[in-house]
């Protein structure tokens, strides 16, 4: 791990770091300012989707896990930055995350932060606000903290939720596309407009929940 402080930049061994984020795990964490954590982003698959069971910030979507990097930090006065981290998250919804940390900051702190689903991908880029935290050693369970997002950047948000619907909606259109009602149709707008409409359709006459996939 790599701390990083104005006009210097330590390297300290991962067992030394370690044991000092297991310390200060136990009391809140006050960050001078112009520090940055980085922790590097984890590999992996494809995410998977589940239901989500109690977790209060997520209850009206479910969630993916999903380990990907996320920038963090919490601007100043003037629109600087007094804090910013770089971290790892156990788990993404559309409307939070849960980030993998060691330290912590105060409950209610609103922050920025920025994070790409899949590399290469345009990141999504909210404000969001620090609404649950777990404190767990690392050998014996969860330790970190959740996100809820209270606003998205651009229309970014649009990127959380193809995560969860992109292959259904993918299949439908497809399949959609190739019926007669749409082949028949004047232009790529009307067509456009047609699917919206049957999947609305679709979703109002079908029981079940489409961001689950039933």
């Amino acid at each position: 791990m790599v701390v990083q402080r104005k006009g210097a930049t330590t390297v300290k061994a991962a067992a030394a770091v370690r044991g000092q984020e297991r310390a200060q795990a136990a009391r809140p964490y006050a960050p001078p300012v112009g520090t940055t954590r980085t922790a590097a982003p984890v590999p992996g698959g494809a995410p998977r989707i589940e239901m989500n069971q109690g977790e209060p910030e997520h209850r009206h979507f479910p969630r993916a896990q999903l380990a990907t990097h996320f920038d963090l930090w919490v601007e100043d006065d003037a629109g600087g930055r007094r804090f910013s981290a770089g971290l790892t998250s156990v788990n993404v919804s559309v409307s939070g995350a849960f980030l993998a940390s060691t330290f912590f900051l105060p409950m209610g702190t609103v922050v920025r932060t920025r994070f790409a689903l899949e590399a290469g991908a345009s990141p999504v880029e909210a404000r969001a606000e620090i609404v649950r935290e777990e404190r767990g050693p690392e050998d014996e369970g969860r330790s970190g903290f959740a996100l809820r997002f209270l606003e998205f950047s651009g229309q970014t948000e649009v990127a959380l939720a193809r995560l969860f619907l992109g292959m259904r909606l993918r299949a439908f259109t497809e399949e959609y596309l190739q019926s007669q009602r749409a082949r028949s149709l004047p232009n790529e707008l009307e067509r456009v407009i047609d699917v919206m409409a049957a999947w609305e359709l679709l979703k109002a006459t079908t029981p079940g929940d489409p961001w689950r996939g039933e």
